[in-house]
């Protein structure tokens, strides 16, 4: 109940914060009665697409550690606390990046590492990871995580998920005034029906194939992080052992804040075309098959 609130609240936040800077600049006025003003409206669409990645982006840190209740345990006495943290740190140095955060939290086998900066980053893992696993491969695991941070996947993901928006709002309204203006050739000064319903119904089918697209980077992403993982411990053997445990476990759901930064996905059929993750079998054959 609690991340339900919690998503609902950040969106309305979201939308406050960008409807209010929509209009503070003027762009909300994009439908003249001369017509459509499509440096404005590209302005509009800007704002909406990139503002909401980035405020999501710079929310990820704090709102990663209270869905999932991570504990901060970097400076536990724990040896087990110890060990993880010293690991982090082992292959932060060796990534050129600042020491991380890094956190435990009760749950499935997984992992994942959020942030807006390569210098203060979050790498956290389970419960259920350290449980199932030995320490090469939970090391490979925390490897793939540094490398996320270290390749400024973050900061990708965002840049590539704010185009995206920021088309899907752009072409929407733009058909959706042709269709009112020129094929229903509504005559009033405003937009008329035509207009909203052919935005409403672009925003959907355009931000599924925009969905499609950030999937299919984030994907790509993976294998890069598998490969970095591999570098950082310098062999590849713990990260394909890792990544095949993790092909016989149930990842459990990670909060929707941290989804794309986990270790571990199970996409299948359509769906898998939505999938953050490539299927593990991918990923062990692309590491098997490298330098």
């Amino acid at each position: 109940m609690k991340r339900i609130v919690l998503f609902v609240v950040t969106n309305l936040a979201v939308m406050l914060v960008l409807g209010l800077a929509v209009h503070l600049l003027g762009l909300n006025r994009f439908l003249t009665a001369n017509g459509l003003n499509l440096p404005m409206l590209l302005g509009f669409a800007a704002v909406m697409g990139f503002g909401g990645a980035f405020i999501s982006l710079l929310m990820s840190k704090p709102m990663a550690k209270w869905t999932t209740r991570a504990q901060i345990i970097n400076n536990s006495a724990d040896p087990t606390h110890r060990w993880i943290v010293q690991t982090v740190e082992r292959f932060a140095q060796k990534a050129g990046i600042g020491m991380p955060e890094v956190a435990i939290y009760e749950g499935e086998p997984n992992a994942f590492a959020t942030g807006a900066f390569k210098n203060s980053a979050l790498v956290a893992v389970s419960t259920g990871l350290l449980h199932s696993m030995n320490r090469d491969e939970v090391e490979a695991v925390i490897g793939h995580e540094v490398a996320h941070v270290a390749n400024g996947d973050m900061v990708t993901m965002t840049l590539i998920q704010g185009v995206m928006n920021t088309f899907v709002v752009f072409l929407s309204r733009v058909i959706g005034y042709f269709v009112d203006k020129v094929i229903l050739r509504n005559t009033n000064d405003g937009p008329g029906i035509g207009y909203y319903i052919t935005t409403i119904v672009l925003d959907i089918v355009l931000g599924v194939l925009a969905a499609i697209i950030v999937a299919w980077f984030s994907r790509q992403r993976e294998f890069r992080a598998d490969a970095s993982a591999a570098q950082l411990m310098g062999r590849k053997q713990p990260m394909i052992n890792a990544l095949a445990r993790l092909g016989g476990m149930d990842p459990g759901q990670l909060p929707s804040t941290v989804q794309n930064m986990g270790i571990n996905s199970r996409p299948s059929g359509l769906m898998a075309l939505f999938s953050s993750h490539p299927p593990i079998e991918d990923r062990i054959r692309a590491l098997q098959q490298s330098n």
